[in-house]
């Protein structure tokens, strides 16, 4: 708090304000979180209107595709078989004789090293009623074919 006082050699009193600045504190608070609050909201509205500028173009070029390290690479492991989703594209690999077609998985995981050499990561996800070794088969197919960076996700399709 401030305190201010005041006294003087002809006057036999002394005055003594003090001024609580609790409340100033408190507005100010409020009125910074209110000005946070707001930038971040008028951010938002430029980025949605950002196209365009009065009326015109900014940029006449078509948008790139993303990177081929960017294409998304999955393996879901069912009891039908392997399913590989590279981006779009959806491979079934079917289970042959009551086995996993672990050559031909491994054949195409090798095709999409070959045609995105620079990914390295994949997803892989499972049914929940298939034993785990046959994880880890198919996470074991991931890494002999150049993809390290495996994720095991949760919810695989039935």
């Amino acid at each position: 708090m401030a305190h201010v006082e005041e006294g003087g050699k002809k006057r036999g009193r002394a005055k003594s304000v003090e001024l609580n600045l609790v409340p100033f504190i408190d507005l100010m608070s409020v009125l910074i979180t209110f000005l946070l609050i707001t930038a971040v909201w008028s951010q938002v509205n430029m980025m949605q209107i950002g196209s365009s500028l009065y009326g015109k173009q900014l940029d006449d070029k078509k948008p790139t595709p993303p990177p081929k390290s960017d294409v998304v690479l999955k393996i879901d492991i069912k009891k039908t078989g392997y399913v590989l989703t590279v981006g779009k594209q959806v491979i079934n690999l079917p289970v042959k004789n009551g086995e996993f077609d672990d050559p031909g998985l491994m054949a195409q995981l090798q095709r999409v090293k070959q045609l995105y050499p620079e990914k390295t990561d994949v997803v892989v996800t499972m049914a929940d009623d298939l034993p785990y070794e046959q994880l880890v088969r198919g996470m074991d197919d991931c890494l002999q074919s150049g993809f390290p960076a495996i994720s095991v996700a949760t919810g695989a399709p039935i």
